[in-house]
């Protein structure tokens, strides 16, 4: 997510935040795409402690390696920042924390880890963001590379049974449902959410729809959605229809039906919000404040809805009938580090 726009770059950036839906919505390339490998051969190499994940749980590109890492248990390798759910147009901001300062990298907002890497950068300051500790510089904002390399790469850093996210037999299946769900799903309902005009909108909208369409039908056989454990693909996937009902359905206008609206593709949901490593890391407090509240040119008001209810989110689900191993041959992560725990206001109700 982008400081004048959510994910990693909406266009150019002008307009900061009362710009949207003022200009056609386009999805730019990271600007840094430096990779952090197990051979260190772009000069970042990984290691335990060395860099620090920043992330914003209101944002479905940023959650996804917040998932990632819980999955693969490198809490203690790859320490967590995470900001304010509101940034204003000097970026993503450390308010959360004493002294509104990052802990570790003592450092009030983002861009300062993307200045100290590249003086007078001129684009956006988006979440995820990798920043090398040592140096306070940003390494890398590539999103779509980031969770998999923590899962191809950090191996040596991996928890005893964690998961393969990315299996190589499998990967080629992989990319292509990822490619399908990113173009349509993931980045369609910003395309229908950020339209300028009619035509503009009602094409996304139709992508977004035929796009899960064709997932739930998938899924209505398989418990994930290639092979049977948990993948990337169902990290890409969950991270937007966690945040379907609450700010897509509603604010980005993506409304023909709700996500509890289709049987298959809410029970998947809760499947994956139910297993340690996912719901864990959701916000939805976050999640609404930062899209209602930040995003003026959509939503003038700044009002956030009270609903929806989210006490659904933990009924049963019955998606284990379809068999499946979430973590194939390894073990479920170790519970939420406390500091880590998301607030009461982000989470439904327990019973």
């Amino acid at each position: 997510m982008n400081h004048s726009g959510d994910g990693d770059g909406d266009g150019d950036g002008d307009g900061g935040n009362s710009g949207y839906g003022r200009k056609p919505f386009k999805r730019s390339r990271s600007h840094f795409a430096d990779r952090v490998t197990a051979d260190g051969r772009d000069g970042w190499p990984a290691e335990a402690g060395r860099y620090r994940l920043v992330v914003s749980r209101a944002c479905p590109w940023a959650s996804r390696a917040l998932v990632s890492r819980r999955l693969l248990g490198l809490e203690d390798a790859l320490s967590l920042g995470i900001t304010d759910p509101v940034q204003d147009d000097r970026s993503w901001r450390f308010t959360l924390d004493p002294g509104d300062r990052d802990p570790v990298l003592g450092i009030r907002f983002l861009s300062e880890a993307y200045d100290a890497r590249e003086s007078g950068y001129p684009g956006g300051v988006s979440v995820p963001a990798l920043v090398d500790v040592p140096s306070g510089q940003l390494v890398t904002n590539d999103f779509q590379q980031i969770t998999l390399d923590l899962a191809t790469e950090w191996t040596a850093l991996h928890r005893p049974g964690a998961p393969d996210l990315y299996p190589e037999r499998l990967r080629d299946e992989i990319d292509e449902v990822m490619e399908g769900i990113y173009r349509d799903v993931n980045n369609g309902v910003y395309r229908a959410g950020f339209a300028s005009g009619q035509s503009e909108y009602e094409d996304a909208y139709r992508d977004v729809f035929r796009r899960l369409e064709l997932v739930s039908g998938r899924l209505a056989e398989q418990r994930y959605l290639v092979g049977d454990t948990l993948t990337e693909a169902d990290i890409r996937l969950f991270t937007t229809l966690v945040r379907f009902d609450a700010v897509y359905h509603g604010h980005f206008k993506c409304n023909r039906s709700k996500l509890t609206e289709d049987p298959v593709l809410w029970a998947y949901t809760r499947d994956l919000y139910q297993t340690p490593g996912f719901g864990d890391t959701v916000d939805f407090d976050h999640i609404k404040r930062h899209y209602y509240t930040v995003h003026t040119g959509i939503n003038p008001t700044g009002i956030v809805p009270l609903g929806p209810d989210l006490a659904g989110w933990l009924t049963p689900h019955h998606r284990e009938e379809l068999g499946g191993r979430p973590f194939g041959d390894g073990t479920p992560p170790d519970p939420v580090l406390p500091a880590e725990q998301v607030p009461a206001a982000g989470r439904p109700p327990q019973d």
